[in-house]
């Protein structure tokens, strides 16, 4: 039966090579381009897998559209391969690839260059797209009306509690949803959660330019198990007793099961806490898939390396250069950890969702990472060695517990270590507390203090520096009272330092963004910084709480934002 099989075949290839060895190759190439557009009657054509479906694609992808007629048998066939529907005006110079959800228009020059191209979905105006996301022509109707109520419900969101006035920077950190930019053509919806201090002065002294904090996308996309989204906004008019926005139950008739749901997708892997990623769990009842736990100050640094153009520099002992205007160099060793404790952490790239309601709390757990994440990072430079063999200030940043850190340095006057413990409670909360051993001189420093400058600020470096100037201040007066042996002037020493510090200094490796009074700092002995010696500091190490005076407090207070930018631009 083989046999008489391949003498078939081959007697039926040598009919074929009789009949068609006279005919020209236009009439040949004519008669291929009417098969590829001839509908296929057989059932197994509609499957992508099929030998004659692939040889057709083959065929249509290797033939180059130099014309107008090639150009539109090009557009058809990409349009049969993704599910959708095509056809040609009567002018033959137009092509309409329409779906159930949008269509898009194509216009071409008669020797079949692209004029222009527009998308347009159900009831909307067509819309001129300079880019087409592929997603758009995947996605079913179903999916793309959950996308539309998705976008809806957030824009609701981000009305609630606003107020005429209000700016972007506020809404970027303190609104329900941040600060949200609707979809536009190809473009998906983006929220706008954190920007630094840094960015909101520079946007400040350059009106106009175009400073952005972090962001994501809001989109959706195809899974392989079914999930419960909303076909309609579900956002409630009345808000519920707690002041909360207020959703409608997801029944039936508002939802639908389907292959698919929504997604936060970052622009960059984010470094994010293993518990942070826990909570984010919970909250949308789905998991996040892909992730690799790893020390979270190893991803934060490889991480800021790789912004900076600089991830080749990582090293395993984390060491650091920072320069500051008027202060020695600082150099930071990064104490890493475990990835198996409760710092460890994952880079995660998007976080799936099905349900609107849970947005803000996602939100609000982003923006508590990002501020952790940008302390730790003001610590990170693209030096690792010190070029010019200046003087150094050693410090050693090292995980506490949960939200907090510590950061270990030599005291500038005595040769035992003392210790900043930072705690980012939330995005907009930090509490800070300096210990010291007993018998070792003030700082000058108030927890109060250096909490403001940390919240001001951001970075850590900048905050270390403003620490050590005022300790400078104290040996200062200390030497001039022995020296005169006369009592000093009442003086409110942290409030010269305070001011230098409110007017939201750059983070480390950018140039003071205020130039306030320049003090030399004191010799700092060159020994670097070790766990054993932290451990060693132990349990003879207190908190030092320098008495404030109501009056330095209230004078604290009173700074501005608006007197910030006018000293800024005073001093530059």
């Amino acid at each position: 039966m083989s046999a008489m099989t391949v003498t078939s075949i081959n007697a039926l290839m040598e009919q074929l090579y009789l009949k068609y060895q006279q005919k020209p190759w236009t009439e040949t190439l004519k008669l291929v381009h009417f098969c590829m557009d001839k509908p296929l009657r057989c059932p197994v054509s509609n499957d992508p897998g099929s030998p004659l479906l692939l040889c057709m694609e083959k065929i249509q992808r290797t033939l180059n559209a130099k014309s107008l007629f090639s150009m539109m048998n090009r557009l058809e066939s990409l349009s049969r391969q993704k599910g959708l529907n095509s056809h040609v005006s009567p002018s033959g110079t137009t092509c309409y690839i329409t779906s159930d959800m949008f269509y898009i228009e194509v216009q071409l020059e008669k020797d079949g260059n692209v004029i222009d191209a527009k998308l347009a979905h159900l009831g909307e105006a067509p819309v001129i797209c300079d880019d087409l996301v592929e997603h758009l022509s995947e996605m079913k109707a179903k999916g793309y009306l959950a996308l539309q109520s998705l976008e809806k419900d957030l824009y609701s969101m981000s009305l609630l509690d606003r107020t005429q006035d209000v700016n972007r920077v506020t809404e970027v950190l303190h609104g329900k949803v941040g600060h949200l930019v609707p979809r536009t053509g190809g473009t998906p919806t983006n929220i706008e959660f954190y920007i630094s201090p840094y960015q909101i002065l520079e946007a400040e002294l350059n009106p106009g330019s175009q400073v952005c904090g972090a962001k994501i996308d809001v989109t959706v996309e195809g899974t392989d198990m079914l999930h419960k989204l909303p076909l309609s906004p579900l956002l409630d008019s009345q808000p519920g007793e707690d002041g909360n926005p207020a959703f409608l139950p997801l029944t039936d008739e508002l939802s639908m099961d389907l292959s698919a749901y929504f997604l936060l997708k970052f622009h960059q892997p984010f470094p994010m806490s293993s518990s942070s990623i826990e909570e984010i769990q919970r909250l949308t009842g789905i998991q996040i898939t892909g992730l690799k736990l790893a020390p979270l100050y190893e991803l934060i640094v490889q991480s800021t390396l790789k912004e900076k153009g600089s991830e080749d520099l990582f090293t395993h002992k984390s060491r650091f250069f920072v320069s500051l205007p008027d202060s020695p160099k600082h150099c930071y060793f990064i104490n890493t950890g475990s990835a198996k404790s409760d710092l460890a952490g994952a880079l995660v790239s998007k976080i799936p969702f099905t349900h609107p309601k849970c947005v803000p709390d996602v939100i609000e757990i982003l923006r508590h990472q990002m501020a952790y994440n940008s302390l730790i990072s003001s610590c990170v430079s693209e030096k690792h060695t010190n070029e010019d063999d200046s003087e150094l200030l050693y410090f050693e940043v090292a995980p506490h517990k949960n939200t907090s850190f510590s950061v270990f340095f030599l005291h500038p006057m005595k040769e035992n270590l003392a210790c900043v413990i930072i705690d980012v409670v939330t995005s907009r909360e930090v509490q800070c507390s300096l210990h010291l051993n007993p018998r070792d001189p003030t700082l000058n420093s108030s927890d109060g203090f250096i909490s403001r400058a940390v919240k001001r600020c951001m970075s850590v470096p900048v905050v270390m520096r403003a620490i050590f100037r005022n300790a400078a201040k104290v040996e200062a007066d200390s030497k001039m009272q022995v020296d005169t042996k006369q009592k000093p002037e009442p003086a409110c020493e942290q409030i010269t330092d305070l001011n230098s510090l409110e007017e939201s200094p750059s983070v480390a490796g950018h140039q003071d963004l205020v130039v306030t009074d320049k003090q030399s700092v004191p010799d700092s002995p060159k020994e670097n910084l070790s766990t054993a010696k932290s451990e060693a500091l132990g349990d003879n190490m207190e908190k030092s709480n320098p008495t404030v005076s109501m009056e330095t407090l209230c004078r604290v207070e009173e700074s501005t934002s608006t007197a910030i930018t006018e000293a800024v631009m005073k001093d530059m």
